[in-house]
């Protein structure tokens, strides 16, 4: 390798929220995470509501009273049955004409 041309490469800490921390090596001395694999919920098996900024709250006061859309499309109401009408006389028949062939 040439010299005086690569970062200097040493050893780092990776602190995470939950308190966890991760020896390595890296190009920075400190990193710090917001979820590690310690308390993140796929490794863990534990569900964790994760709320960034309060977005669960401002969710809630503003869509919490409204009904909950399903994405289906409201029941039809069925109509009374109606009477049935009496069908309208049958039309007569139309005669075939005669192919050459039937003579």
């Amino acid at each position: 390798m040439k010299k005086d041309i690569h970062p200097n490469f040493t050893d780092s800490v990776f602190v995470c929220a939950c308190g966890a921390e991760i020896h390595t090596r890296s190009l920075k001395p400190e990193y710090k995470l917001e979820i590690c694999s310690a308390c993140h919920p796929f490794f863990t098996g534990k569900q964790k509501l994760v709320d960034s900024a309060g977005r669960v709250e401002r969710f809630m006061k503003k869509y919490g009273d409204k009904p909950v859309a399903t994405g289906r499309k409201p029941a039809k109401t069925r109509k009374k049955a109606e009477p049935a009408k009496p069908k309208a006389a049958a039309r007569p028949k139309r005669k075939e004409k005669a192919s050459p062939e039937n003579k």
